[in-house]
């Protein structure tokens, strides 16, 4: 089985916006991904709230292409009650953070990529930048 990584919104945007400097690391993930080498996953939330930035800077029909694209690449975690519940009752002060972590968890992923580690302050997951992933592949 693959290495299941969970890429929180920010990443995808680096990705889908091709946002400098964030987005050869994430392009090369995204690459490893293509070629199964590992399984990126990603929140439902996630899919929106870049398709907003997407459409908002760029165009709809560019953001859902990119969109489309990104799909076949990953994998969509589930967002249910549970989920739902946790985020509710979590320590976790932001309430996007705690459904993303929470959504981590739940799909197994064994790390998330972030460029707001910060904001997982009381992961049970390693959090890492794209590049510090990338970097913890080769060592």
């Amino acid at each position: 089985m693959s290495k299941r990584i969970f890429i929180d919104t920010n990443i995808m945007l680096d990705l889908l916006g091709e946002r400098k400097p964030f987005y050869d690391p994430i392009a090369k993930i995204a690459t490893l991904a293509e070629k199964e080498k590992l399984t990126m996953v990603v929140s439902p939330i996630s899919f929106a709230t870049v398709n907003y930035f997407l459409a908002k800077y760029e165009n709809s029909q560019i953001a859902r292409e990119k969109l489309r694209k990104f799909k076949i690449i990953c994998e969509i975690c589930s967002l249910d009650e549970q989920t739902i519940e946790k985020g509710l009752n979590s320590s976790i002060r932001d309430f996007e953070d705690a459904l993303q972590y929470f959504s981590a968890t739940e799909s197994d992923c064994s790390i998330i990529i972030s460029r707001n580690g910060k904001d997982f302050k009381q992961s049970l997951l390693p959090v890492m930048t794209a590049d510090e992933f990338l970097k913890s592949l080769t060592s």
